[in-house]
């Protein structure tokens, strides 16, 4: 198992801001550190169910780091943490108690069909984008 990838971010396949923000990742994820399952996959529920997070109501991202699993706005923060550029400074939010940010993330994920849209599919990665993403 010391093979497998350490650092995974699941996301909702079908939603058109998930597909945006695996994209905005890989955009700033010069190292390739991040792998990257819909939740929807098979590879995501069973990433869910080893987490405990199968019977939770997920809507939200959850990352996988190593032997510990974030979600919402502790997920989301600490990627933004490890990215490339500008976008590391939001890591400092992580100070910021997570019942509050917690719920400015729970206000765009409840709205995220209706704001920024639903495919009927998840994404399909380039050629290049494959080996980061687990089937």
């Amino acid at each position: 198992m010391s093979t497998a990838p350490k650092k995974i971010i699941l996301f909702d396949g079908v939603c058109n801001f998930c597909n945006w923000s695996v994209q905005f990742v890989m955009d700033r994820d010069s190292q390739k550190q991040f792998y990257f399952a819909s939740l929807q996959s098979d590879t995501g529920q069973a990433l869910l169910e080893r987490f405990g997070l199968k019977d939770a109501d997920i809507d939200s991202v959850v990352f996988i780091d190593g032997d510990k699993a974030y979600v919402k706005s502790s997920a989301a923060l600490k990627i933004a943490g490890q990215l490339d550029g500008w976008v590391k400074v939001m890591g400092i939010f992580r100070i910021i108690p997570s019942f509050l940010s917690d719920f400015v993330y729970d206000i765009i994920a409840a709205n995220r069909y209706r704001w920024f849209g639903k495919r009927e599919h998840c994404m399909i990665p380039t050629r290049e984008q494959r080996a980061q993403f687990l089937t």
